[in-house]
């Protein structure tokens, strides 16, 4: 998948790149998600946010029209996306699951491209699913 991770602090860059093993295309931006800096995800697929990056229904609004279908955060709170707008634009959304000892930075990486891996699959990425829609029952319907 092609992806976009904004605002990403060095230490989440190197584990991001080590869990990833070249399997997404993800392209690492150092500066916060904002109307500026938006047009960076031309062509993305992905948005990778981390807990700093508010998301509101205006941005949600400009990732859609960017081509951006999913979002995948590092945190396990989903509080700074706007999750009914993020419903009406149609976006998949994933978090990381709070599981004992997932605080350090590698193993929450790691589930961002289990995330990936998923959706790039077709999958449901399950317990990490955030959707304002029911997501499964639509898959069910379809037949999946």
């Amino acid at each position: 998948m092609k992806a976009i991770a904004y605002n990403i602090k060095p230490e989440e860059k190197e584990c991001l790149v080590l869990a990833n093993h070249k399997k997404h295309d993800i392209t690492i931006i150092a500066n916060s998600l904002s109307k500026e800096t938006l047009p960076f995800a031309q062509g993305k697929e992905v948005l990778i946010v981390f807990n700093e990056d508010p998301l509101n229904a205006e941005l949600m609004v400009g990732l859609k029209a960017l081509g951006i279908k999913y979002i995948a955060t590092s945190s396990f709170e989903t509080n700074h996306i706007d999750l009914n707008a993020a419903g009406i634009a149609g976006f998949k959304i994933a978090n990381v699951p709070f599981t004992q000892g997932n605080d350090v930075v590698m193993p929450r990486m790691q589930q961002v491209i289990k995330n990936l891996d998923n959706w790039a699959a077709g999958k449901c990425v399950g317990k990490a699913c955030c959707c304002p829609n029911d997501c499964a029952k639509a898959m069910k319907q379809e037949g999946q």
